[in-house]
């Protein structure tokens, strides 16, 4: 009687089978780095903790709590954000043209020149201004996971306000670099040639591609902005400035170059929405939403519906 007992005692009730239930695995999380480590103090193991990297559905949750905030924005919140979003990333096609201009005449001129583009990014990623790029991962997150038409109609109104926004204070920063007299003929020059180059081939298969890429980095970048903490403005500069040198397209930052060159008479309207405005939408949502969104949230959408 006395062993039954102590044998109830010293093992836990498994009921009739004498077998473990299986672990809840919505109550599974990561073990922290360095937790079992039997060369650790416990200060160490903190340490250890902190230099661990996020999990990926803390990335996802905090990118989508990002967007379900942005969802929550009213349209004159939203419309004033994309005003300051597309002005700032003019600063893209000035500075770039500023260092095109002052650099000599070398094979890697472009590979230098191509870090202004990374400006307009920097200013709208660390100033929290809403950009149409970023919007395409950012929102449709919630889209995704809570699969409610009301998420998507909200969605789908900050896409058109911001777009809409994005590109019409675009056109004003145009506006105002062809002043005559605000900058100096070789800088003129140099953002002569880079809208030019800017509007595109009459075939827009290329532009659309370069788009798709374009799009993709700048979504992944959103998505590692998270973990990166103290380097996120390496990571904006790097990523950015792969998008510039590779020749990337991107639906904001071109829109004022070719908007310039539509100012200065280099090309027309219809070839500012068929050549560049388009395919180049057509592109960066694909690459944003499509590549970026739906495969990373597929990655993990098992993991979310357990812990529900």
């Amino acid at each position: 009687m006395t062993r039954q007992t102590e044998s109830q005692e010293g093992h836990p009730d498994h009921g009739m089978t004498g077998r473990a239930e299986p672990p809840d695995r919505t109550q599974v999380r990561p073990e922290k780095a360095g937790a079992q480590s039997p060369h650790l103090d416990e200060g160490e193991k903190d340490q250890a903790a902190q230099h661990t990297a996020p999990h990926a559905l803390m990335l996802h949750e905090i990118v989508r709590e990002e967007g379900e905030a942005a969802l929550e924005r009213t349209v004159v919140a939203l419309m004033w954000s994309s005003v300051a979003a597309g002005l700032s990333m003019g600063f893209s096609f000035l500075t770039s043209a500023v260092l095109d201009a002052g650099l000599p005449d070398t094979s890697w001129r472009h590979l230098v020149s191509s870090f202004g583009y990374s400006t307009g990014f920097v200013l709208v990623i660390l100033g929290r201004q809403q950009l149409f790029s970023e919007s395409t991962l950012t929102v449709v997150l919630p889209v995704l996971t809570r699969r409610e038409m009301s998420c998507f109609l909200k969605a789908l109104r900050l896409w058109i306000v911001v777009l809409f926004f994005n590109l019409c204070s675009s056109w004003i920063f145009a506006m105002m670099l062809r002043v005559p007299g605000v900058l100096g003929a070789d800088i003129v020059d140099a953002l002569g040639e880079t809208a030019r180059a800017a509007v595109g081939p009459a075939d827009t298969f290329p532009t659309f591609m370069r788009a798709v890429f374009g799009g993709w980095l700048i979504a992944l970048m959103v998505w590692l902005l998270p973990s990166a903490q103290s380097a996120r403005l390496l990571t904006v500069l790097l990523i950015t400035w792969v998008v510039g040198v590779a020749k990337l397209s991107h639906i904001i930052a071109g829109s004022t170059e070719v908007a310039y060159a539509v100012l200065a008479g280099d090309a027309s309207i219809a070839d500012y929405f068929s050549r560049f405005l388009l395919p180049t939408l057509a592109g960066n949502v694909v690459g944003g939403m499509s590549l970026v969104a739906l495969l990373n949230h597929a990655a993990i959408a098992p993991e979310i519906g357990e812990r529900r």
